[in-house]
């Protein structure tokens, strides 16, 4: 086993309220705590070593599920063995990911920071050039994938990131855990159930910018959407036995089974037809 150290965060471009009720139906225990203009996340636990998915794919599978139906970007990040990385989702968006090697040499898709810096409003020529400067291959024998990640998060404090103390990438995931508990406004996040989970959702979504969304026709379209795409991803990932992307499937099934119930509900509450 590495003793390189192992573990990961996401950082949701929101505030902690907006953020609890999808985080809370990914079905594991959470710490969550206000993270500047963002909410952070940190796993309790370490799923990563269940050996069903790696840690990347973990992080990167819960990015995906918290920000379907969102519209704030949720980022995954990652590290594991002097390799680090990160993932970038948002609502039904790509999901684009950027990896270093334990010698900070980059592997992703062409235009990422590019993206990256379009979805979170950054300048297009200041800090564009910043982040495209992480995906150059000429780091010096001291720039590992954790360094790099690092300049990542500490260029991110531009558009509004201020991660609590302790809480920095490329931490144990112990470590990181404790620092989490401490936290200012740090507070748990654990499954207790659908019926909290869909009154965590209702005050969410009620309370947010997509209070329009919650019933209509384009509440149905998103719903029947989200079952849509939530029920094969669930075979896939028994198939590959990858509990982050079954957390995925859950998530979509959960939201759009909710989207379409609540529609139902409230047409028949206010006689107005559903149809």
């Amino acid at each position: 086993m590495s003793r390189t150290p192992t573990g990961g965060m996401l950082l949701c471009r929101t505030e902690p309220l907006a953020a609890r009720s999808p985080a809370h139906l990914l079905r594991v225990r959470l710490l969550l705590a206000p993270a500047g203009a963002w909410t952070v996340l940190v796993p309790e636990d370490k799923p990563w070593l269940d050996g069903g998915a790696s840690v990347a794919e973990v992080f990167s599978g819960w990015g995906s599920a918290i920000a379907v139906g969102t519209n704030w970007p949720v980022l995954g990040l990652w590290w594991e063995g002097g390799r680090a990385g990160f993932s970038l989702a948002g609502g039904f968006r790509r999901t684009v990911a950027q990896e270093w090697d334990a010698a900070g040499r980059p592997a992703g898709e062409p235009g990422v920071m590019r993206t990256l810096a379009a979805r979170l409003g950054l300048d297009p020529v200041l800090d564009l050039e910043e982040l495209e400067r992480l995906t150059r291959p000429d780091a010096g024998p001291e720039v590992d994938g954790g360094t790099r990640l690092r300049a990542l998060v500490a260029l991110l404090t531009r558009a509004g990131l201020t991660l609590p103390p302790g809480l920095t990438p490329g931490e144990p995931a112990d470590r990181l855990r404790g620092a989490a508990r401490v936290a200012p406004g740090a507070e748990t996040v654990e499954w207790s159930g659908w019926r909290d989970a869909v009154r965590a959702e209702l005050d969410a979504v009620e309370a947010g910018p997509l209070g329009p969304w919650v019933h209509g026709p384009r509440a149905r379209l998103l719903g029947a959407a989200q079952v849509a795409a939530g029920a094969p991803l669930l075979v896939w990932a028994a198939r590959r036995r990858s509990p982050a992307w079954a957390a995925a499937g859950a998530l979509l099934l959960a939201q759009g089974a909710f989207s379409l119930a609540y529609d139902r509900a409230r047409a028949r509450r206010w006689g107005v037809s559903a149809t």
